[in-house]
């Protein structure tokens, strides 16, 4: 079976059993690394982009039972960021290098769909050669849609798991599968860049939600996909589980690789988190992307989704040089530029 690897890319969809051994078979996972890296080198050749991170908001109406600033955690440390510190926060990113910019937070109703409008229509007329990314979690299509036409180019909506048994037991039931993939296709015909993504190890997950997570993957055709280790925080119902393996988190990242080609996948701070060489592997399996963050040094520490995340040294925006050392001798380069998707492209 290990000629499955060989073949990728390929247009052949792959039996439950194909899936089943390239994910948990034992198996020299080095060619499964090795090719997948190949592929990146194909599309992307060493470039890795970089994306300012901004955490806009740890203020969330919803109650997912694996995230740390759910609603029901009285104990999270809330806090919100003016338009004023996100334009500060993206001038200071601007003089790094970086030409994309995300604004992410939790589902926080104080963001009117008219204040992320005048939010992005600002950082777009202050810099045209930039890409503006949203991950707001789900919203009418309305307001995708007034966000799009102010110049957001790129939405980040993880889909978490393509299984809606395994979605149900991570969420409470107000937040349904339909409803998040039905914002995921929105998003694409709108005409965003739009990104996806899932998380590997998390509870009651099987091998069975992974293979389905390929081929709802290989179907959406994402621009993007984020993918990182399910680690707990001890202030959810989850903090007693066991963190995702960096392993199994790393054949994920490949598999998609070679299934998606021309997809953007990020090295996650979650595998930097759960190893000190996550990123560099991430790349080496495959990845193409990091996201060092913008946010005041002063709430980092309080966008807190999961246990020591990693928010200072070379995972925030002070630490460029060092990162772009490391990347350089991991066999990269970072880029300064947008970095869209080539699967924006036709062919």
């Amino acid at each position: 079976m290990t000629d499955l690897i060989d073949s990728f890319p390929t247009v052949r969809e792959l039996s439950d059993d194909e899936w089943r051994f390239l994910i948990e078979g034992d198996y020299d996972r080095q060619r499964l690394f090795d090719k997948a890296d190949e592929v990146r080198r194909q599309y992307y050749g060493t470039d890795v982009y970089i994306r300012g991170l901004i955490e806009i908001s740890s203020f969330c109406k919803n109650d997912c039972l694996y995230c740390g600033i759910r609603r029901s955690n009285g104990n999270a440390e809330r806090y919100r960021l003016s338009k004023e510190v996100i334009s500060a926060c993206c001038e200071q990113g601007y003089g790094l290098g970086f030409r994309t910019f995300v604004l992410q937070g939790g589902e926080d109703s104080f963001h009117t769909t008219e204040w992320v409008a005048d939010c992005v229509s600002a950082l777009k007329e202050k810099y045209p050669d930039c890409a503006v990314t949203l991950s707001l979690g789900e919203r009418p299509r309305k307001d995708y849609e007034i966000w799009y036409q102010a110049g957001a180019d790129r939405y980040l909506l993880r889909h978490e798991t393509a299984s809606r048994s395994h979605y149900e037991k991570l969420h409470p039931p107000e937040q349904t599968f339909a409803h998040r993939m039905e914002c995921l296709w929105e998003l694409k015909q709108i005409g965003y860049q739009t990104g996806a993504g899932f998380m590997v190890g998390s509870p009651f997950q099987r091998t069975e939600d992974l293979i389905a997570d390929m081929r709802f993957l290989r179907n959406f055709q994402p621009h993007m996909v984020g993918i990182g280790p399910f680690i707990p925080h001890h202030d959810t119902p989850f903090a007693a589980e066991p963190q995702g393996s960096l392993e199994r988190t790393l054949t994920m990242v490949a598999l998609t690789r070679l299934i998606l080609p021309k997809t953007l996948l990020p090295a996650t701070t979650a595998l930097g988190t759960i190893h000190p060489q996550g990123r560099e592997l991430g790349l080496k399996a495959g990845a193409n992307v990091i996201m060092p963050n913008l946010s005041p040094a002063a709430v980092r520490g309080q966008y807190s989704l999961y246990d020591n995340k990693l928010c200072t040294g070379e995972e925030a925006a002070e630490g460029m040089e060092s990162l772009k050392r490391r990347v350089l001798e991991a066999g990269y380069r970072i880029t300064v530029g947008r970095g869209d998707s080539l699967a924006t492209e036709p062919g």
